[in-house]
This record gives C-alpha cells, structure tokens and sequence, in this order.
C-alpha cells in the first residue's frame, strides 16, 4: 500500500470533500520556503501552509531549541503548576504586545484563543453583577471552527449546518468613511447589552483579505471604550509581522482589552493559542468566591515545546534581518500591485504589509465556492507552486524567507494564470 493510498482509506480532508475524488499531495519533507511530494516535486509555499509559517519550514534553529526542550521536559500539567519556558514567553510577549496588555492565558490554538476571550468577557460583566447578553462583531468574519468562534464569525455555508445552535451575534459593516457615525450610533444604541466588540484588525483574512482603514477602526474602537464595551483583537492572522507591524493593532492608537494570538507564535511549526488582556479584566476574577474563576483550560496548555518553538521564533522574528525581510516582501507587493492594477481582468488588488490580494473579475458571485477557485489550483500545482485562492481572490502571503527569484515565479505564474486563463 503506498502514501496515497493510505491517504485515500484513513484521513478526513478539510474543505476537501466537495472537489473529485483526486488524492491529496503526500508531502513529505520542508525547506525553507518549500515543500516537497513524495515523488520529489518541490512547491513553493506562496501562503505559508494556511499563515502560519514565518520563517521557513524545518528551521534548523527552531528544530534545535525544540529539540532541547525534548530532552529536558515535553509536556506538565498547568493547572497548579508553571515552567520556564511558559513564563519567559509570557514576559516577552507582553514587551512587544500594546502595553495595557498585562496577563496572559494559554490554549491551544486560534479557534480555542478566541474562545477564551469570548468567555473572558463574558464573565467579566457576570463577575461584576451585570447581564451584558451579547457579542458586536463585523460581517463576514472568520474567527474560528469552535461553536464560540463560529457564532462570532460571519454566517456563511461553513456555519449553516449549526446556525440555529450558535448564540445571537449584532453584526456591523466594516467601518468606512461614509458609514462611520451609523455604527457609532448603533453602537451607543446597544452599549448597555454588549460585553465585547470582537474583530480582525485591518484584514478580514478568510472574507477575501479584506482591508480597512486603521484611522476609522480606531475612531470605532475609541467609541467602544466611551461606551465602556470590551474590545477583543483577533490577531491570530495578522499577529508577528503579517501587516507589516509585529502586531496590526500597532498601527492603530487605541488599545484593546484582549487580544487572541496563535499561527504565526510558533513559526508554524505546531499548535499554541494565547490569549492576553488588561490588568482590569483579570482583576475581575480575582475573589475567593470559586465561582468567579475562569474555568478553562486544556491537557497541551503552554506546553513546553511549543513555547520553547514560540519563543525561538521571536528571536528569528526580531531580528533585523527578519525586519528587512518583511519589508522587501512589502515594497514588493507594492509594486507589483501597480503593475497589475491596469490589467481588465483584474477587479481590485489589495495590500499590507506581506499580504497581497487579487480579486479577479467574475460573473459569478464573489465568495469562497467561485468556480475561479478550482481553475486556480489546477493552474499553479503543475507549476510548483502553493496557492490557495480564496473563491476569485489570490491571495499571497508568504514566509519572510521567501527569496527575490521565488517571489518572481509566483509573481510570473499569477501573470500567466491571469493572461491564459482567463482572458
């Protein structure tokens, strides 16, 4: 029995079971930017395997600190007990984290992170004696797969089978100029029932990459505070570099409550979720009372290899070289979204940092099951090259390794995809 074989009979694909019966790629082997088949074909990983990889796959300097921390501790329980690795990702996270951040709690990955904040703010106004009933999120999010997370996310096919079963959400448009002052009043209108206003700072990620602006998030975010609502930053996309600032709130003034962060905190190489807040919001659950503690917590929280590979990737992460990385990725993208913006096919391109988006025209509807989709896959596979376009939309996001000549082919490729395809 061989690779695909075994493939076929045992494993549940994601987002895989609507296209033929065509076997998933067996990869077996990383390198720096690329992935590689059982049959030797190398891909370049153009969206670093779901945003989560930064620095390359099969970093030898996180395997060897990974490595390390197997050989002296793999895993402890964390509820009762600490250790290094835990407590010096923690103090180095919240030196680089906007400074109100000033607690952090451990999970397991993104989905999970923002569960946690839902609950934290939840219970935050149930500790203090008030019924603040519901959730101010954005349309179209995504913030998850978990029952929480889905019911903060936008509704859509990937939520239809469970809609009935997900708590009751107030969804708002992104903020634009001329919509600003709607929003605000609707939300002052509704202040005294929300407990938090969750949201994808900058880029709405599985929507499309959809960007807004940071000075009206910021004008949103400082009326929330006035109507004393909790604000929860979902970075687990745009966190450690992603916008061109370690952090996408970095480029906005105000500060928010919690914060939930995961993918890119390791380097992609495995799952850690953590979710951080202001002192205001632990002091909350600080009583004798049993009840008032937040009870939540997982067999792998703050387990030591993955704050062991967390904390590697921050040394890599800020490291200048990394700094010039990001940054060449980005006046990059700059300047190929110039050269595309005249082309006929193309709708609109959208940039941020290492994010680069290309929405295609389309006489279908804009979404994710857009025919353009499948066209795209069957396209850039042959050609080496990893891309996952979400419906007409592809959508670069790259590890900062990334180099000039590999950058160039995906740049080319797309070129090719755009004048062959659908002209």
């Amino acid at each position: 029995m061989n690779w695909q074989q075994r493939d076929k009979q045992v494993i549940w694909h994601p987002y895989t079971q609507h296209q033929s019966s065509q076997l998933p790629i067996t990869i077996v082997r990383g390198e720096g930017t690329c992935l590689f088949d059982e049959y030797g074909n190398k891909y370049i990983d153009a969206i670093s395997s779901w945003w989560v990889n930064i620095h390359g796959h099969s970093h030898p300097y996180i395997a060897q600190k990974v490595y390390e921390q197997f050989c002296t501790l793999e895993h402890s329980i964390f509820a009762g007990f600490t250790h290094p690795p835990a407590i010096t990702l923690a103090e180095r996270l919240l030196a680089i984290l906007p400074n109100n951040q000033q607690k952090v709690f451990y999970s397991d990955n993104g989905s999970t992170a923002v569960e946690v904040a839902l609950k934290m703010a939840i219970q935050y106004w149930v500790n203090r004696g008030e019924k603040r009933p519901k959730i101010l999120a954005l349309k179209n999010a995504y913030h998850g797969d978990t029952f929480g997370a889905m019911a903060v996310s936008g509704r859509s096919a990937f939520t239809q089978a469970f809609d009935e079963l997900l708590f009751d959400v107030e969804f708002i448009d992104l903020p634009t100029a001329e919509n600003l002052e709607s929003l605000k009043s609707k939300v002052y209108s509704l202040r005294s029932q929300l407990a938090a206003f969750i949201f994808e700072p900058l880029v709405q990620g599985a929507a499309g990459m959809v960007m807004y602006e940071a000075a009206l998030l910021d004008e949103l975010l400082q009326h929330c505070k006035q109507c004393n609502i909790i604000t929860i930053a979902d970075e687990v996309m745009t966190g450690f570099g992603r916008t061109g600032k370690l952090f996408a709130m970095h480029h906005v003034h105000q500060q928010p409550d919690i914060m939930c962060l995961s993918k890119g905190i390791t380097g992609g190489v495995m799952a850690l979720g953590v979710t951080t807040c202001s002192e205001p919001i632990f002091e909350a659950f600080l009583s004798s009372d049993y009840t008032k503690t937040l009870f939540h917590g997982h067999s792998f929280t703050a387990n030591p290899l993955a704050c062991a590979a967390a904390l590697a990737s921050l040394d890599l992460l800020l490291a200048d070289t990394c700094t010039t990385q990001i940054a060449g990725i980005s006046t990059r993208h700059t300047a190929y979204k110039a050269k595309l913006e005249s082309n006929k096919a193309v709708a609109q391109v959208r940039t941020l940092g290492t994010i680069l988006a290309i929405e295609l025209k389309s006489d279908e509807t804009t979404n994710y099951f857009n025919s353009m989709r499948d066209k795209c896959a069957a396209f850039f596979i042959p050609k080496g090259i990893l891309l996952r376009p979400l419906g007409n939309i592809i959508y670069v996001i790259p590890p900062y390794c990334i180099t000039e000549q590999e950058l160039d082919a995906v740049y080319t490729a797309i070129d090719e995809f755009i004048t062959f395809v659908i002209d």
